[in-house]
């Protein structure tokens, strides 16, 4: 073996060294987990529920560091680049890990390369709801409505290129009709114009919408996830009222920088599963319309895989362009 090749082997070799040196005594110190938006919405209730635990399991204060802007690109760009030690985590959503790489034609980071998946936290659940004007009382009759009048209907949103709005651009590609999209600032103002009848037909996140279905000034009609939603077990899924594989996950998860040590990724994966199960956690997350769920770093990176594709061919073919 010549010295080059020697001096490569020993690299390596030093590498692992200290990558089990610092697994074995991680953490030692406190620890960040970045939430990528402001206080208050769900990724900083989940990052909040889950530090609370990991705080008691890992033995170290995990601090929860709100860094929004940028459609939560910000705090994620931040935390791809920090120091792979164990001590930055962040919890990505589906916008700045899944849709955006296909919305952007620059990022300032790649989710599939710069990140390390940990575990899948929670889905926040969306819910279609139509304003009572709309004479549409399910998924089959709004359908029906939608083929007679194809480009009559129009949807709100939380902004071009949000979940909700590549709901409803799912929504159109699978009926083969053209509703069209009417992008807001935010989920809440386009809850607003729903309920005042501006637009007809919104695919708003549970915790939004909560209020206005309660007081009847808007009607729900699914949920949009893979299953129903326990808080409210009579409301059907997509899939269950006619529109079959209409799957809208709104998700958070755990990450960590590229090359965070193995051994450190497995840790926080088990005790984020162990977090999620307790009910306690399940309760404060349902409570906001929020699922909690887990999975095996290997699993998340799976689904991320899977749905970076999904949207992107819904982006691609609906020719949909990032604010």
């Amino acid at each position: 073996m010549n010295k080059q090749a020697m001096r490569w082997l020993g690299g390596v070799v030093m590498a692992l060294i200290t990558g089990v040196a610092v697994a074995q005594s991680w953490p030692n110190r406190s620890v960040r987990l970045i939430s990528p938006f402001a206080p208050g919405g769900g990724a900083d209730i989940t990052s909040r529920a889950v530090a609370q635990k990991l705080t008691v399991s890992l033995g170290q204060q995990v601090i929860v560091d709100n860094r929004g802007g940028a459609g939560g690109m910000l705090g994620v760009d931040l935390a791809a680049k920090s120091p792979p030690d164990g001590y930055t985590l962040v919890m990505g959503t589906i916008g700045p890990i899944a849709i955006n790489p296909a919305l952007l034609s620059k990022m300032p980071y790649d989710p599939l390369k710069d990140l390390a998946p940990i575990s899948q936290a929670a889905v926040a659940v969306n819910v279609l709801v139509v304003h009572p004007s709309l004479p549409a009382k399910s998924v089959k009759e709004l359908i029906a409505i939608a083929k007679a009048r194809p480009t009559d209907l129009n949807y709100g949103s939380s902004g071009s290129g949000a979940a909700d709005h590549l709901a409803g651009e799912l929504f159109n590609a699978m009926v083969k009709v053209k509703m069209a999209h009417v992008p807001y600032k935010g989920g809440a103002p386009a809850m607003l114009d729903l309920m005042a009848g501006n637009v007809q037909i919104v695919f708003s996140t549970l915790s939004t919408a909560t209020g206005a279905i309660e007081s009847n000034r808007v009607r729900a009609l699914a949920v949009a996830g893979s299953k129903r939603f326990e808080g409210l077990p009579n409301l059907p899924t997509m899939s269950e009222a006619g529109l079959k594989g209409f799957e809208v996950n709104n998700w958070y998860g755990l990450f960590a920088p590229a090359g965070t040590p193995k051994d450190i990724i497995e840790r926080v994966s088990t005790e984020t599963a162990r977090a999620l199960s307790q009910p306690d956690v399940k309760k404060r997350l349902m409570d906001a319309g929020i699922i909690a769920t887990s999975s095996s770093p290997e699993g998340f990176a799976t689904y991320i895989r899977a749905e970076t594709a999904k949207w992107g061919k819904v982006i691609r073919d609906a020719n949909v362009k990032g604010d």
